[in-house]
């Protein structure tokens, strides 16, 4: 079996439904941005310290939820989906974080090492990821814990940083 089908050569995909999409769909462009996350994630991971890694291999299984949640219009009762139990997860891993840090007195500058800046990164692309399902969910229904589930990633990942 080969990696390629040359299905998309003519800029078609297909959806979890098996119902066929242009590649520029919004979509497409929801779920394609949270991949782009995924692979920066995976850049920092392992970090070394088997909290945080066990933390980030979670938060990257749980944005493959969230691309399958995007790329099913019409998911049924067994079909991965996000719940708002992974949105209270990062915002435990949010509090224990913030605990350690000392209050915030000026504006944080990306950077610091190279995990620092990739975990910034991510967290300016996990925003446009939420910019692109927010701009799909004014069209579409969508998952209201997908969306949120971004949006505290965004915080997560700046807490991390």
């Amino acid at each position: 079996m080969t990696i390629y089908t040359g299905r998309g050569d003519q800029g078609q995909t297909d959806l979890r439904t098996m119902d066929r999409v242009s590649k520029d769909s919004q979509r497409i462009e929801a779920y394609g941005t949270v991949d782009e996350v995924n692979a920066l994630v995976g850049v920092v991971r392992p970090t070394g310290y088997d909290g945080i890694d066990d933390d980030f291999s979670t938060i990257q299984n749980h944005l493959h939820i969230v691309q399958a949640d995007f790329a099913n219009p019409t998911p049924e009762d067994e079909d991965p989906v996000v719940r708002e139990e992974h949105v209270e997860e990062l915002e435990a891993w949010i509090d224990e974080a913030d605990e350690e840090l000392e209050p915030l007195e000026s504006f944080v500058l990306p950077g610091g090492s190279d995990a620092g800046a990739a975990l910034h990164h991510a967290r300016t692309v996990v925003r446009r990821a939420e910019r692109r399902a927010v701009d799909l969910a004014g069209t579409t229904p969508v998952n209201a814990e997908a969306i949120a589930y971004l949006h505290r990633l965004s915080d997560a990942l700046f807490t991390f940083g």
